[in-house]
């Protein structure tokens, strides 16, 4: 693997002729912009790295035109002299209207080009805890322990339970948790400020060599402002007992010596619309520094500390609400809830090296706590206190990130090449599954202990712009893992170690700047809970996932981009880890197969119309034909909406989102219901101020958020029964929002 990073890194050779050199910053924060466009009048283009910088090898000799161009920025064109290349362009863009005309698609590193995101927040700024996860095309989200505990995720016909097959980051930090104790892989974005999200970056399937563990459905990181442009305070008030109340504050007055700082809080509290109140309470903080140690390096120092504790109903059985022993709203264990937090500290050091290469590097560590009471059989096991459960964990989890990227040529040909090293510990302490009643009394513990993983990934990257046209990407990536678990209840101990190799490679066609055809391929994993692979001494710690996607990237017209992809994606081994009950179910061999497409269509200068289509086949290959089903795995999805930019002082969006029917077990005898749900916002601007409204379901529609199939029984059933487990969604409920802004 070091011969390979090594002699990627020996292809690029940066030839010592005549260069073009500059940096890309947003002018009201100096930031760098990631991504933009520079383009020459003879028609070479590449575009800006992480630090905002980019350099031509052989610029024209005569006198030319520079322009750059960036989404939701207004484009600048510049007029560069012979000898301009001798120092280095700092150039400032202002921030700007999107206009679907000036997006083009691109050859130069397609595969780190974000097109759809870009537009996508730029059109949509995110208001909501909710949205956060909805920003990726395609993407579903389901609540079903009141507020405070992670979404329930949908993808690419997955049941993603809690983030199994998805790796999320935020800021580089992960989010993800291995061997946690409700799921692996669980994923709790709510330590995020929505206002204080400024890129969401996403891709599906195992194609980047830079995305390790759970990367099998996807990957998404959130990058939070690190310069804030303005301050403002923000309160908002709603249905159901609902307040909340958010300001981001600088805490230098303009960007002095090359440096800035701000500190941002949020409370929020709710009752919610359930019959029993969940007194929802969740409380935000973050403070972000930035040093600019010379034109070249930036230092960033990011805390954040987070806590929740709510109440929730739960799970519900269809015949409960049918037989009229609750309502559509009600609860049978009213006593579900929990509580967690998390305390994170990162730093980020970026440097474009002299010899244009760029540096990256990231420590970060976080302290997290989690204690859920759930109740998902009622009395099926205990037919005198009930089969509640507590589910809880400690952790310290620290790691560093770190690459290093040299762009040079290889026969006449730019080629941009990556080493990479990421490192992760996570260390559990009281890890637990017990038994209890009404929360506050321990009947019997099912397991605890303490667990200790590392990960520790290797990674080599190199993009080759062959002309044009062509654009190949190839990757290689080494995975090892080490687990540790110390079993409290039988005082023993017990080690593993496995490693995985994954191959990447993606090869694009762009045929003119509005069509461009990929052909992508990967290998990748997700890991399993550390409690499950100790005894088996490391077998089927990592089972592997081979993807595969055909893409389209098309500008139908001036105003109109259509984004469309046919794909496959099999598991070797679907390990299935049932956090509410401690085990884990070996679903064998599975494929997916589907089709996403996704629009965006500038209606009118200010109006813009999107939409996102999914449909997906998912299969147990070693199951027999028609019990083959995936339990939950969505079959149909559609979401999109109308956006209205700032217009005569009015802003906003009317969405929708719809979810077919799907099978809830292996034989399609129960059927998972599907929804369709509208959502409003409106924003009226005045000068420093902003009024707004949100209503989530508009019309009023009841329908089921989440829904399991589980075998049950109530207090006065004799037998138990298997059917429908859901719980509600959210009626119309309408919020107020005030913000002042200086």
């Amino acid at each position: 693997m070091l011969k390979y990073l090594l002699f990627l890194l020996g292809l690029c050779h940066l030839a010592v002729a005549q260069q073009l050199r500059g940096r890309v910053t947003e002018e009201s924060t100096d930031v760098p912009v990631v991504g933009a466009a520079v383009s020459l009048g003879d028609g070479q283009l590449i575009t800006t790295n992480e630090a905002g910088f980019f350099v031509f090898r052989k610029p024209p000799q005569a006198p030319f035109e520079l322009k750059v161009s960036a989404i939701g920025y207004t484009a600048l064109t510049l007029k560069i002299q012979p000898g301009d290349g001798d120092k280095i362009l700092k150039i400032s863009i202002t921030r700007g209207e999107v206009r679907l005309q000036e997006v083009e698609v691109r050859t130069d590193r397609p595969a780190r080009q974000q097109l759809v995101s870009a537009i996508d927040v730029s059109l949509r700024p995110l208001q909501n805890a909710q949205e956060i996860l909805r920003m990726v095309p395609g993407l579903f989200i389901g609540q079903h322990a009141g507020g405070g505990k992670a979404e329930q995720i949908f993808l690419r016909g997955f049941d993603l339970d809690h983030g199994t097959d998805i790796r999320i980051t935020a800021d580089g930090l992960p989010v993800n948790m291995v061997s946690h104790a409700h799921g692996q892989g669980y994923a709790d974005l709510h330590f995020l400020i929505p206002e204080l999200i400024e890129k969401v970056a996403f891709g599906k399937g195992p194609y980047e060599a830079d995305k390790g563990n759970f990367t099998t459905a996807g990957w998404v990181n959130f990058h939070t402002r690190d310069v804030l442009d303005r301050n403002f305070i923000k309160a908002e008030a709603g249905q159901f007992n609902t307040w909340r109340g958010v300001g981001a504050v600088n805490l230098l007055s303009a960007r002095q010596a090359r440096q800035s700082a701000y500190v941002a809080a949020e409370y929020n509290y709710s009752d919610s619309f359930f019959d029993a109140p969940q007194h929802f309470k969740r409380l935000n903080a973050l403070g972000k520094y930035r040093l600019a140690l010379s034109d070249r390096t930036t230092l960033t120092l990011a805390v954040s500390a987070f806590r929740s504790r709510w109440n929730h109903s739960g799970q519900i059985p269809d015949r409960a609400v049918r037989e009229g022993l609750i309502s559509h709203f009600g609860a049978i264990d009213a006593t579900e809830g929990g509580l967690t937090g998390r305390h994170n500290a990162s730093l980020t050091l970026l440097n474009q090296a002299r010899g244009g290469g760029l540096w990256q590097q990231q420590l970060f560590v976080s302290q997290y706590y989690f204690d859920l009471f759930s109740n998902f059989t009622f009395f099926l096991n205990d037919p005198l206190h009930g089969d509640q459960i507590r589910q809880r964990e400690s952790r310290l989890l620290w790691g560093y990130n770190g690459s290093y990227t040299h762009t040079g040529t290889l026969a006449g040909h730019r080629l941009t090449a990556t080493a990479g090293v990421q490192y992760r510990n996570d260390h559990t302490t009281g890890s637990e599954l017990a038994h209890t009643y009404n929360r506050y009394t321990l009947l019997q513990r099912m397991q605890y202990g303490d667990i200790g993983e590392g990960n520790l990934g290797l990674y080599a990257d190199a993009d080759l712009l062959a002309g044009r046209r062509w654009s190949l990407n190839a990757g290689l990536r080494y995975d090892y893992f080490h687990n540790r678990y110390l079993n409290r209840l039988e005082a023993t101990s017990q080690q593993a170690a496995a490693g995985i190799v994954s191959p990447k490679i993606n090869l694009y066609f762009t045929a003119s700047p509005r069509l461009r055809l990929a052909l992508r391929l990967g290998r990748g994993f997700h890991s399993n809970d550390t409690r499950v692979v100790v005894p088996q001494q490391g077998r089927d710690i990592l089972p592997a996932a081979f993807g595969s996607d055909l893409v389209m990237d098309y500008k139908l017209g001036p105003r109109l981009y259509l984004h469309a992809a046919v794909w496959y994606l099999g598991l070797s081994q679907e390990f299935i880890y049932v956090g509410d009950e401690g085990v884990v179910e070996p679903g064998g061999r599975t494929r997916r197969e589907g089709i996403d497409g996704g629009l965006r269509y500038q209606l009118l200068p200010k109006l813009f119309f999107d939409t996102d289509l999914t449909l997906t086949r998912p299969r147990a290959t070693d199951a027999e034909t028609g019990k083959d089903y995936l339990p939950l795995a969505p079959l149909f999805t559609a979401a999109g909406g109308l956006s209205l930019q700032p217009c005569k002082g009015w802003s906003g969006s009317i969405r929708y989102r719809w979810l077919g029917d799907r099978p809830a077990n292996e034989d399609y005898t129960l059927t998972a219901s599907g929804y369709f749900i509208s959502d409003l916002q409106a924003n009226y601007d005045l000068r420093q101020v902003r009024l707004g409204l949100s209503i989530n379901n508009i019309f009023n529609t009841l329908w089921k958020e989440t829904q399991f199939a589980t075998l049950s029984r109530l207090k006065n059933e004799a037998t138990p029964v298997e059917e429908i487990h859901f719980t509600a969604g959210s009626p119309f409920f309408a919020r107020f929002m005030l913000t002042y802004q200086w």
